[in-house]
């Protein structure tokens, strides 16, 4: 009996997926744990895996095709086995009742012979690795994918890009994708992304039923811009300045358990350990990847798992865990030249900071004017949990710990 493959939950707040791009057509033999097809979720573009072994008899859904979790993708069973016209309702219907919600109903499907496989093999890669190989005219035939099973992935197109394959553009920060109108049109209408929908939504739950106040301080970086450049003069992995800002603000969570909370509702969770998110921009919009027990964690280490994590994000690969379960974020907008800004709060936490740039300013200093570096951080404080004089602490010690770099490496 043919199997039905579904639209699965592939991260926590997953209702719908986009399915990107088939990764097996009908007639190809398929194997449990074999790769069907890529999703957009609401945070990540992710493989959808086979759970029987067989023949892919047919797809139900075209490529691009938005449908909520529970539907009918496609139909994996034996060659020339005719699909039942109860086979795709009835794993809709008990998908639907797992999740406690009703799914819309698929057309079934009746399959013949399948097609015989095509004879060449297909070219694997991300679609964020063709869609930049593209822009640069770069070939991915010419390009050694070191993803899984040999897939091309954003890091092996930068790679053969700096390699002189083809010319090298930058990749951060992330352009949001704008389409212009048609000559003579006077719009152009743009679908909205599973990671969009996701954020107006969280967006939507944090502004409006959350209480929330704003605290500025400035802090001196001078001494921390001295430490980071004695630091990555040694050679052994570069530290940013964001990097020192995570360690900071880890610490100062850990000294004020009180910002390091979520609300839920009936009762304030008060966290032991300390995971910082930290914002990340990407194509169409921004995900928030997660420094867990950042406390505890070198200036090196938070920086190569930062920069590996941005990546990934950038790549829509991350797993949900490495995005969900955050106690406290950051937002940087440094290095986009904004002086000072206000973030909204990723709801269930209590807070996020709001990190500016660096600027040389002309300040009083022991008594005399000088050049200093200065940075203003903006705390957003859920009221429910934080009050005033909480986060006031909680600023001062950070804004110590930063202008006392020896601090973040004790």
């Amino acid at each position: 009996m043919a199997t039905t493959v579904v639209m699965e939950a592939l991260s926590p707040t997953m209702e719908e997926g986009r399915l990107v791009e088939w990764k097996k057509q009908p007639g190809d033999a398929v194997a449990v744990g074999d790769v069907l097809a890529e999703v957009e979720t609401d945070k990540a573009v992710m493989e959808l895996v086979a759970r029987a072994a067989g023949t892919l008899l047919a797809h139900a859904v075209t490529a691009g095709t938005t449908v909520p979790v529970g539907q009918a993708l496609a139909h994996i069973g034996a060659v020339g086995e005719v699909v039942a016209a109860g086979a795709a309702q009835g794993a809709q219907g008990a998908q639907g009742a797992a999740n406690g919600r009703e799914k819309p109903q698929a057309a079934p499907v009746a399959v013949a012979a399948p097609p015989a496989p095509s004879a060449g093999g297909r070219l694997k890669a991300s679609p964020l690795a063709r869609r930049i190989a593209a822009d640069r005219g770069l070939d991915l035939q010419a390009v050694t994918g070191t993803g899984p099973e040999g897939r091309i992935v954003l890091r092996d197109v930068e790679t053969a890009g700096n390699a002189g394959t083809a010319p090298s553009a930058p990749l951060t920060p992330s352009r949001p994708h704008v389409l212009t109108p048609a000559a003579g049109a006077a719009f152009t209408d743009v679908p909205l992304t599973q990671i969009r929908k996701t954020i107006s939504k969280r967006l939507a739950q944090s502004i409006g039923p959350i209480p929330t106040f704003y605290l500025t301080a400035e802090a001196d970086m001078t001494r921390a811009a001295e430490a980071r450049e004695g630091l990555n003069a040694l050679g052994e992995g570069k530290v940013s300045f964001n990097d020192i800002v995570i360690k900071a603000t880890a610490l100062a969570l850990r000294q004020h358990p009180a910002c390091n909370a979520w609300w839920q509702e009936d009762r304030i969770r008060y966290w032991a350990d300390v995971h910082v998110a930290m914002a990340v921009a990407v194509e169409d919009g921004l995900i928030t990847p997660i420094i867990r027990h950042a406390d505890r964690k070198t200036l090196r280490e938070i920086g190569a798992e930062a920069k590996d994590l941005a990546l990934r994000a950038r790549e829509r690969k991350l797993k949900p865990e490495e995005y969900t379960g955050a106690t406290f974020s950051v937002s940087n907008l440094g290095m986009f030249d904004i002086d000072e800004f206000t973030a909204i709060i990723n709801p269930p936490e209590a807070g996020i900071l709001a990190v500016g740039r660096i600027a040389d300013q002309a300040v009083a200093h022991e008594g005399q004017l000088a050049i200093r570096k200065r940075l203003r951080l903006t705390m957003s404080c859920d009221h429910r949990i934080i009050d005033g004089a909480t986060g006031a602490q909680f600023l001062r010690t950070l804004v110590r710990m930063l202008e006392n770099p020896l601090a973040l490496v004790w």
